[in-house]
């Protein structure tokens, strides 16, 4: 799990998504929430220690999930949940229980904010939840401002800090439960049959496939007067499987598929077909020499390069960060500045609910405080000109943007959301490898690289370690002077964020999109990135961590059966 000071992501996939329809039947659960922060805020109001905000959201969650191990059924769930999160602040907008405090003052909140309720719509029952969760979240603020007070007393005013809040327009949007269907035996059925593509193989040591559909349901209101309700459904699949190579080293991969609609699936034809290509791939690693440390010229295809913006770059643009005195904060004093080639831009767009006739899990309308999406430009032609933004302000920057996200139980902070690199000059596939050819030639190196697909990857923020990132591939090719590709296995893709910026020489006519859960300090957040295809004049690659995955004493049953 990443810290403030690194990041990671994790290809699963589910989305935050609906479809805006106007609810005209009143939804019980939302009038009970309205009811009891009405009372719960009025009677606090009077305590010598008032609140000037308070949020409840309450998310219900519907999972049903099947997996398989090598054909066999593993795995089979149906679970219903409903918790609540809770924002409480005392003080004021300038300075409130939220304000960073010296390490001797400050409180964990994790965990504190977070409540389990009643899965039935029983009015009394959920009143009698969220006025208890309030109380516990108000006793808590309260102390936490002690802190925050004392701890002011002792060390000077920060004059260039931002207020810890902003205000917000209230907003009303509703909408009804979405239509959920998944037909949990039927899926038990299918994941069995794909699975049974990877037997008979003793190098494999995985092969698991899992398929889900979900519902989540969230409401939220605040003081403000904010009234939400949004219901998202998703379904995925994805397929795992990994090999072991003679040194021991472990080679996974990965396929996922996803859609907010059932008919959305891939058919069976499709899926037997990627796990076959899959099984075929690993096959071919398994045999593939260990690459060698190596810098110079590299390709990153559309979906490595989507991993390495939200990797290197996204973290840097998140807002809370700029308020955080430990973070290296890249692009504060940045604005209006030149940081990358001035044919690329960045927007970031949770409004948008495909791209490419891909569904992007980084959708969604109303972020987690309560304020609507928006489309932002983070980079125009090379310039700089905006972060993304909670609704905690940055200097220069007063106001949400749309972008304050988190994970159930966590506290909420600026995140990403759908980000879209965008490039106004553009050369086909093919001449991105001639260009990068003529380097080598030039450069007399005897190949460059090519990364094709990545399973992750994460990067520091913190001033106190070095700035540096690591994107995790697991496809790779040593491309030739001569124009022969050459499998290889065994490198990570690494480097400095401000370098690897500067370096990007060309971008091809092929952008592909990239999903998945990203983990930091506000908890697993889904994500979405588009990139073109890059060439990267210079890059650097290390070796993979030593393999210690010893080849079993016992060989294995696919083996044996021979």
């Amino acid at each position: 799990m990443r810290t403030r000071a690194a990041g990671l992501i994790v290809l699963l996939f589910f989305a935050v998504a609906g479809l805006a329809q106007e609810n005209k039947i009143p939804d019980p659960v939302l009038a009970t929430m309205k009811q009891e922060l009405t009372r719960s805020f009025e009677v606090l109001k009077k305590s010598p220690v008032p609140p000037y905000f308070l949020s409840y959201q309450l998310t219900d969650n519907h999972d049903i999930s099947v997996s398989s191990s090598f054909g066999a059924l593993a795995s089979s769930t149906d679970n219903k949940s409903r918790v609540v999160d809770i924002d409480l602040r005392v003080g004021d907008y300038n300075v409130d229980n939220t304000h960073p405090v010296s390490r001797a003052f400050a409180t964990s909140t994790f965990g504190q904010t977070r409540g389990t309720l009643p899965i039935e719509d029983d009015p009394a029952a959920l009143a009698v939840a969220l006025w208890l969760e309030t109380d516990r979240n108000y006793r808590n603020a309260v102390q936490q401002f002690e802190g925050v007070k004392t701890d002011r007393q002792i060390k000077p005013a920060d004059s260039e800090r931002s207020p810890d809040f902003s205000a917000a327009p209230p907003q009303h949007y509703s909408e009804p439960d979405a239509p959920f269907s998944f037909d949990r035996k039927l899926w038990e059925e299918k994941v069995r049959r794909f699975g049974q593509v990877f037997r008979g193989n003793p190098d494999i040591l995985g092969a698991n496939i899992s398929a889900s559909g979900e519902l989540e349901t969230r409401r939220y209101v605040n003081s403000d007067g904010s009234e939400i309700k949004i219901s998202a459904p998703l379904y995925r699949l994805t397929i795992y499987a990994s090999v072991r190579a003679s040194d021991g080293e472990v080679l996974p991969l990965q396929r996922n598929f996803m859609s907010f609609t059932p008919e959305g699936m891939p058919s069976d034809e499709t899926v037997l077909k990627a796990a076959n290509e899959m099984l075929q791939m690993l096959l071919a690693l398994q045999k593939a020499p260990v690459a060698e440390p190596y810098t110079g010229p590299a390709i990153l295809s559309g979906r490595a390069s989507a991993v390495f913006f939200h990797e290197i770059f996204g973290h840097r643009i998140e807002g809370d960060r700029m308020n955080d005195d430990d973070d290296a904060q890249t692009f504060k004093n940045k604005i209006n500045q030149l940081v990358l080639p001035k044919f690329l831009s960045v927007y970031a767009d949770p409004t948008l609910r495909q791209l490419y006739g891909t569904d992007l899990v980084g959708h969604y309308l109303y972020d987690d405080e309560g304020v609507k999406a928006n489309r932002v430009t983070v980079v125009d032609k090379g310039i700089f000109r905006n972060f993304l933004l909670s609704r905690s302000p940055v200097k220069g920057f007063a106001q949400s943007n749309g972008h304050g996200r988190r994970q159930q139980g966590y506290d909420v902070e600026a995140r990403q959301s759908n980000l879209l690199v965008e490039a106004s000059q553009t050369v086909p596939r093919a001449a991105l490898k001639k260009m990068l050819i003529d380097r080598l030639k030039k450069s007399k190196k005897p190949y460059g690289l090519l990364f094709a697909d990545i399973e992750g990857g994460f990067t520091t923020t913190s001033r106190s370690i070095p700035n540096a990132f690591s994107v995790l591939p697991t496809v790779v090719y040593r491309i030739y002077a001569d124009g022969r590709e050459e499998l290889v296995r065994g490198l990570d893709l690494i480097g400095t964020p401000l370098i690897a910026f500067s370096k990007i020489a060309a971008a091809d006519d092929s952008p592909e999109v990239f999903n998945g859960v990203c983990g930091a300090q506000s908890g697993w957040v889904p994500v979405s990135a588009s990139a073109p295809g890059l060439l990267i004049e210079q890059i650097e690659v290390q070796r993979k961590e030593k393999a210690e995955n010893p080849k079993p004493i016992l060989p294995s049953p696919s083996g044996a059966s021979k």
